[in-house]
């Protein structure tokens, strides 16, 4: 066994933050999930840009497409449509073996609609239809737009990826979400045993902001510890929502737990350890989801051991540490909401031109 397999043991999941044509073709995938124990796979409009734009393993696919679909992201969710058909199908064996636990692979309605409740709602609706897996899922990211599209589209019985998570008040919001969908449905009648659903909280993006600050403020001894004490402050609180009577009645009458995911777990630090946002989060009901050069680096050197409820009253000091800096956290993570939208949304306008690129050279 390697690191990356005793995480299991300690009941952590790891998805990977990858999809292309080339990971599947080579049978890399497949050997990961064979040798690794890889449980799922996310992707999102980044992840797609560069597949797209940094090889030519879709061109022919676009020249194809094009003559018989009007508008480029119409053409781009067919294509993506395909590649998420094509990882469900390898990671089916993973979903039958955990009995729907775990052998997600995961898409994103478009950045564009994160504001749009509506449009959410439409859109993950085809994409949950099209794709056609059980074990797919789609991610909507958490604003306040996304509340209430989220709870709709579990009330359906789609399996929601909540994405795009930052803070520990909007992520209570999510549980109520979650719970709330989860009640809809079983008042209409509907079992809810097979309805799916995680919480994605993007770890390492919160470092990046909140560093300079504390360094400027001469509190170096914080830096690189705000995104693991929020993380595990948003363990405590899904700890609350499984015990709580309103989950336990759900869970009576088979509901699945929304186990949360870490995600951005790459350190962009290079004085971090490459491993630091694996090693400080391993828990039961975890789920990791990984790069691949961070998926290399745990295999190489990893230690997988319990360590999500370690020293918590440690993270809450950081914490209130923090605050007494003067750097309000929630306001923090509501900027960093907003500036993944744009990212999101810069990275489908580029892909989007991608494929309006590779359609002109071939005319």
């Amino acid at each position: 066994m390697n690191p990356l397999n005793k995480l299991q043991e300690h009941g952590q999941s790891i998805w990977l933050d990858l999809l292309d044509r080339d990971i599947m073709d080579s049978g890399k995938l497949q050997s990961l999930i064979a040798d690794d124990d890889l449980r799922g796979l996310t992707s999102n409009p980044s992840i797609f840009e560069k597949a797209i734009s940094g090889s030519d393993d879709y061109d022919d696919d676009i020249i194809k497409l094009s003559e018989t679909i009007d508008t480029n992201v119409a053409l781009f969710f067919e294509m993506a449509i395909a590649d998420i058909q094509r990882a469900a199908d390898l990671f089916r064996p993973v979903f039958d073996q955990t009995e729907g636990k775990d052998g997600f692979v995961s898409i994103e309605v478009s950045p564009y609609l994160a504001q749009d409740t509506d449009g959410t709602i439409e859109q993950a609706r085809e994409l949950w239809q099209k794709v056609n897996r059980k074990n797919v899922m789609i991610k909507i990211p958490g604003t306040t737009q996304g509340l209430p599209a989220i709870r709709e589209c579990l009330r359906e019985g789609i399996n929601i990826n909540v994405t795009l998570l930052f803070g520990l008040p909007r992520y209570r919001e999510i549980t109520e979400a979650f719970m709330g969908g989860l009640e809809d449905r079983l008042k209409e009648g509907h079992s809810i045993k097979d309805v799916a659903s995680v919480a994605s909280f993007f770890l390492s993006r919160i470092d990046v902001m909140v560093d300079p600050i504390l360094k400027e403020k001469g509190a170096d001894h914080l830096v690189g510890e705000i995104a693991i004490a929020s993380a595990k402050l948003a363990y405590q609180i899904y700890l609350d929502m499984v015990a709580s009577d309103r989950f336990k009645a759900l869970e009576a009458k088979g509901a699945q737990r929304q186990r949360v995911l870490w995600a951005s777990t790459s350190a962009k630090d290079p004085s971090f350890s490459d491993v630091k946002y694996v090693e400080a989060l391993i828990g039961k009901d975890t789920i990791n989801t990984l790069p691949m050069e961070t998926i290399d680096a745990f295999r190489d050197h990893g230690t997988a051991a319990d360590t999500i409820t370690n020293d918590l009253k440690a993270t809450n000091a950081t914490m209130d540490e923090l605050k007494n800096l003067g750097i309000d956290i929630d306001t923090i993570t509501q900027k960093l909401e907003n500036e993944g939208i744009s990212k999101f949304n810069k990275a489908f306008e580029n892909l989007i031109k991608s494929i309006a690129d590779q359609k002109r050279k071939k005319k």
